[in-house]
């Protein structure tokens, strides 16, 4: 089963900060690593569900035109607004996946720190609606904590090992380190204008 509402409130109702994303260097530079890790200099449209309270969000808005984040507990919804405020291209609705998955095509999905709060047959939903949600060129950016967490469906290994079973879309990236793993599929081989010419 998927852990719901409450699981999430309970942690937000004694910090604000309950994975210490601003103040952890761990944090800190596994987000700046997945930044840098985006092949493309800028995207469209992106979706970033699991915001919590918008550190990664901050990163993302200065590579996107538009930037959709969700998160299930209204006090993340909350702080991830106030720590986007002014980024008037950005948007944080509240939402539970797979339930809540918005319309439209986005150009990036990043799924970060989200896989193992579900259960296998609701991440594969999950990855079933990203494919469908991809752009012609899109992009899906994952990334998760590898060891296991207490009470949590999954691990980062089982979350990643769904991914590469049903993604239909090609790896262009892994960067494996002892405790987290970062990955990036494409829906086209390359992200590179083989036409170009060299300088």
């Amino acid at each position: 089963m998927s852990l719901d509402a409450q699981y999430f409130a309970a942690l937000y109702a004694s910090n604000d900060d309950p994975w210490a994303f601003r103040t952890r260097w761990y944090e800190r530079r596994k987000r700046e690593l997945a930044v840098a890790s985006l092949p493309r200099q800028g995207y469209a449209r992106v979706f970033e569900p699991a915001c919590a309270n918008g550190e990664l969000s901050v990163l993302l808005a200065e590579r996107s035109a538009e930037l959709l984040c969700q998160d299930i507990d209204p006090t993340a919804v909350a702080l991830a607004r106030q720590r986007l405020a002014g980024v008037a291209h950005t948007r944080v609705e509240q939402g539970q996946l797979p339930g809540d998955w918005p319309g439209g095509q986005f150009d990036l999905i990043v799924l970060s720190e989200i896989g193992y709060y579900l259960d296998p047959t609701d991440w594969r939903q999950v990855i079933e609606q990203a494919v469908a949600s991809l752009s012609y060129d899109g992009g899906l950016l994952a990334c998760h904590w590898r060891h296991p967490i207490a009470g949590c469906p999954q691990d980062g290994r089982e979350v990643h090992a769904l991914l590469a079973r049903h993604l239909p879309l090609y790896p262009l990236l892994r960067h494996e380190e002892a405790d987290f793993l970062l990955e990036y599929w494409s829906c086209q081989p390359s992200v590179v204008d083989l036409d170009e010419t060299c300088p």
